[in-house]
């Protein structure tokens, strides 16, 4: 009998999910996607097919249940009514952080969730979250498998000085370290660009996962050996409203010359900064590149400077770079940026296609450019997808 596997990736005030439907054959197909917003205020679901065809909606009215236990038990109702013969054998979540506790997926437990529980104050806007979801859901259908799936996990096997800091060790021991972020969105990158270009099996890729949340992976035979990402998901590149990397003496400053406590700086760097905060006028790189404002054309131009900055870093982490990879919302769809980290590039011997970036081919680079770069879609939901499969039957997931 075919089997379905739900994927969550439940945020503060949203719940995205997607349908995977499994016969055990080759990758599971995504049937169904979606997402309940508003939790917590006004919810409202909708659901669309594989081609992204709305398939419902639906809002509550005043008065009914709305916390997050009684949507996700509607959600469950709702999917299994529509899997055609098909059973739904398991859920897998998104957890932003595993810690140095977990490198793999993990089926999860009391036990098990009680130690991601301890992992909060690593991430504490996308950890409570991400528990939440597993929590309600545990409770909704206690018998339903859940299986964690981490954005850290795919880069624990960095060398060690890519995850140090240069602190006392007793800080280090205590868990402060580098340990970096979008591992399932990389995860599956080093898994399919095999596919695409199979020479490059084993090379030496940079791959740029540039969305509302940004950062970079030096991905060598498949493996994690450096990112921009650190301690936190703040670290690296300029994002949407976050800062980026940033000198610990401008907090020091903002602390004893502004009077700012933990809370106004979080607030600061998670949500006023980047290309927000550096234009003044929007977090969303469209808005920015059709903007006039002096100001937004700045954002747009650091943004794309520290990726080429960063590429270069990455590079030299790895002694070398074979193949440049784009992904993730901005990655994909963002010609104009790419183009302008191509031209930044031109030292390394990259040459854009302006045609092919155009039509956002997958592969983007001229026959004589040295390197080749690529745009291919990322598929974090996938990937939580196979791992979760992979783990109810008692494996890891193979590396690539």
């Amino acid at each position: 009998m075919p089997k379905a596997i739900l994927v969550i990736n439940a945020g503060s005030s949203s719940s995205k999910f997607s349908v995977f439907r499994d016969s055990g054959q080759g990758d599971p197909a995504m049937i169904i996607t979606g997402q309940i917003s508003g939790i917590g205020t006004e919810p409202v679901f909708e659901a669309k097919d594989a081609q992204r065809r709305p398939l419902a909606s639906k809002s509550w009215a005043f008065g009914e249940p709305t916390d997050r236990k009684s949507l996700l038990s509607f959600l469950l109702d709702w999917i299994t009514e529509r899997l055609e013969g098909a059973t739904l054998v398991a859920a897998g979540h998104r957890v932003v952080h595993g810690g140095l506790l977990y490198s793999a997926p993990v089926l999860l437990t009391p036990a098990v969730l009680d130690a991601l529980e301890g992992l909060v104050p690593l991430a504490p806007l996308h950890q409570p979250h991400n528990l939440a979801a597993i929590r309600a859901l545990a409770e909704s259908h206690p018998d339903l498998p859940q299986v964690a799936c981490f954005d850290t996990a795919f880069h624990r096997g960095q060398p060690w000085q890519a995850g140090m800091f240069a602190i006392p060790r007793e800080l280090m021991d205590e868990g402060v370290r580098r340990y970096g972020f979008h591992g399932l969105s990389y995860e599956y990158i080093a898994r399919r660009l095999p596919e695409i270009a199979p020479e490059l099996g084993d090379s030496r890729v940079v791959v740029a996962h540039l969305g509302s949340g940004a950062s970079m992976c030096a991905i060598h035979g498949g493996r994690s050996m450096d990112s921009t990402m650190g301690f936190t998901a703040l670290d690296g590149l300029p994002m949407g409203t976050r800062c980026g990397n940033i000198d610990p003496g401008v907090l020091i400053y903002l602390m004893r010359q502004k009077g700012m406590d933990a809370g106004a700086l979080e607030k600061l760097l998670y949500n006023k900064s980047g290309l927000l905060g550096v234009s003044g006028v929007s977090n969303d790189m469209r808005v920015l590149l059709d903007s006039a404002d002096p100001h937004a054309e700045e954002a747009v131009e650091l943004f794309c400077f520290r990726i080429a900055k960063e590429t270069g870093a990455l590079a030299s982490s790895m002694g070398g770079i074979d193949a440049l990879v784009f992904t993730a919302g901005i990655g994909e769809r963002s010609s104009p940026v790419r183009t302008r980290v191509g031209d930044k590039l031109a030292w390394l011997g990259v040459r854009i296609d302006e045609a092919a970036n155009a039509a956002n081919a997958t592969l983007i680079s001229t026959p004589d450019s040295r390197i080749p770069v690529y745009v291919i879609p990322t598929d974090e939901e996938r990937m939580i997808a196979l791992h979760t499969r992979n783990a109810l039957a008692g494996n890891a997931f193979p590396p690539p």
